[in-house]
């Protein structure tokens, strides 16, 4: 075990849907000790919220005026990651279609963007031994001074494999069209697009294992605290 003075760590993963982040972040600061943070939950988070509440998903001025309103807590422990929207659980909600379908149009909302940055920024300086933060925008927007960057990758027919095995009963085809939809609005949108950091680390997860990608992870995140 690592002495208690170890310097907190921040970490970043980025990537599309479907390379396997949450299943690596959430293995990787289990393994490592450290907090960890689903960004894009708070994103379907923000979304359900407006969809709960009627506001006009089409309508970028409706969006920005409520942007404060919903009270989002994401609760960091890797094992048990919680997320409440008012007191409610919505850890299921927001899986759903009908919020997976409007996430990319309310969080291209800028006001919305720097509503959940400024949330994601407070949870990572806060946790005491470090965070993993996946997402899609952590190392160039978020935390751009994370001490290590991660893109993760992988071949979009992989990524609706995997995506359609989380979404039980649903067709591969129509999967794919979705992720590379949704993967194409989030990578051209104005305020922080998807994208990959300068100074990330790339890792292609088409042919490997869960365990092989978080292997890797730990690795890289292990060299980088030999070397503070």
């Amino acid at each position: 075990m690592e002495n208690g003075a170890a310097q907190p760590v921040i970490v970043a993963i980025d990537g599309p849907s479907g390379t396997g982040k949450s299943s690596t972040s959430k293995a990787v600061a289990a393994q490592l000790g450290l907090s960890y943070l689903d960004t894009g939950a708070q994103y379907r988070a923000i979304t359900w919220w407006m969809v709960t509440n009627g506001i006009d998903i089409e309508d970028p001025t409706a969006i920005a005026a409520v942007a404060g309103k919903a009270e989002i807590v994401s609760g960091t422990d890797p094992a048990n990651p919680t997320i409440t929207v008012d007191g409610i659980d919505v850890a299921g909600p927001i899986r759903t279609q009908e919020v997976t379908s409007r996430v990319s149009a309310v969080s291209a909302v800028p006001e919305v963007r720097a509503r959940i940055t400024e949330l994601q920024r407070s949870l990572a300086t806060g946790a005491e031994k470090g965070i993993v933060v996946e997402g899609r925008d952590i190392g160039t927007t978020v935390l751009p001074d994370a001490d290590l960057k991660i893109f993760l990758t992988a071949s979009p027919e992989a990524r609706a494999a995997r995506r359609s095995g989380e979404l039980k009963g649903s067709d591969v085809a129509a999967t794919r069209e979705a992720l590379i939809k949704r993967d194409a609005a989030d990578s051209s949108r104005k305020t922080s697009p998807l994208a990959k950091a300068d100074d990330a680390v790339e890792v292609d997860t088409t042919e490997l294992t869960l365990a092989q990608v978080v292997e890797c992870v730990v690795t890289l995140v292990e060299e980088k605290r030999a070397g503070k």
